[in-house]
Parts: structure tokens; sequence; C-alpha cells
């Protein structure tokens, strides 16, 4: 969608190449379905930022549907700032400092 930036945390980007290479290692076909369905939910986000839940400390979270990965974003001045893609499993807020 034109007009609304994507700003990506580092470390959010380290969990999503981490979790791409996790999958790798075991399929290429899954790493590859994890990454299209990552794709998915940052335009969804991007298209309608607000439609999603509010999560934790200013932020709204997005469920993958086939993987167990939340993208954990907030909206930013003129756009949307993915914080984390966590592990749904993982110690909530942990990012929190981000």
């Amino acid at each position: 969608m034109a007009g609304i930036r994507l700003v990506l945390h580092p470390d959010a980007i380290a969990e999503a190449r981490a979790a791409r290479e996790w999958y790798e290692a075991r399929s290429v076909r899954a790493s590859e379905a994890f990454m299209e369905e990552l794709d998915r939910a940052v335009e969804q986000v991007l298209e309608a930022p607000q439609r999603w839940p509010r999560y934790l400390r200013g932020t709204r979270r997005f469920l993958l549907h086939r993987f167990p990965f939340l993208v954990v974003y907030r909206e930013v001045s003129g756009g949307v700032e993915i914080v984390a893609v966590a592990h749904a499993h993982r110690k909530p807020g942990y990012w929190t400092g981000r």
C-alpha cells in the first residue's frame, strides 16, 4: 500500500532469518512456506494496521496461521514498525526493550 512506511527492527529481521534457517534445515518447502506466510502477514498488517488485536506496551500482533509465530508491531509516524517475529511459545514481552 502506497504511503505506509515499513520499519523492521534488526532483532525482528534476525528472528525471521533464524526461523527460516531452522525450517530450511528440515525442509526447503517448509522454509519457503514460512517466508510466504510471513510476507503475507506483513502485507495484511500494512493494509490495515489497526485490524489486529492490541498486545503488550502499545503493540499489536498478527498470529501466523500455519506456523507458531507472531508478528509483533506498532504504528509509528507514517508507518508500521515490526518489532518482533516471535515464536508463540517464547516468554511474552521478551522484546519490550526494543
